[in-house]
């Protein structure tokens, strides 16, 4: 089983434990406009799937408009960050923080994406959330780079991310 912590408390990660090289499952978030938005598996473009417990919290909301940023100049990236929170709570954080270069969903009905991603914090007072991961995933459907960030409450590398992207080209 995977894990991360949470101020420091070990917090196991329940569903299917992916790693670089596997083959990333196809699944369904909802968008902020509640339609169905269809995440990993095979596309055109590579995909940069970011998960985080919930975009009204300050490390979260800062690495969304950082990654806003950060893809705003690679159109062969198609990004998308997950969280629990409602559609309607994700649209107002989306409006207000100038967020256009990445979509925003939810998982918050079944937790499909957790699931199926290996990152549904199983135990602690974050049960029910999606660590914080990122994956980038090439035009086959691989697994091309992961990281579960070790403490919830920290920031991802970015720089890792984004050179997986490069180099997924």
């Amino acid at each position: 089983m995977q894990t991360t912590t949470f101020k420091g408390t070990t917090v196991n990660l329940a569903g299917n434990a992916l790693n670089v090289g596997d083959k990333a499952p196809s699944v369904i978030a909802t968008g902020t406009d509640l339609s169905d938005v269809e995440i990993g598996g095979a596309k055109d473009n590579i995909q940069l799937i970011i998960t985080v417990p919930s975009l009204d919290t300050d490390t979260c909301a800062a690495e969304t408009r950082r990654f806003n940023q950060d893809v705003n100049n690679l159109d062969i990236c198609e990004t998308t960050v997950i969280s629990m929170d409602l559609p309607f709570a994700s649209q107002r954080f989306c409006t207000t923080s100038g967020i256009e270069n990445l979509t925003v969903a939810s998982d918050y009905i079944d937790k499909e994406v957790s699931k199926a991603f290996g990152v549904l914090m199983d135990d602690n007072k974050l049960k029910g959330l999606s660590a914080r991961a990122v994956f980038v995933i090439d035009r086959s459907g691989e697994i091309v780079y992961k990281e579960i960030v070790p403490e919830v409450t920290e920031e991802p590398n970015y720089e890792a991310a984004l050179d997986a992207i490069k180099e997924a080209r």
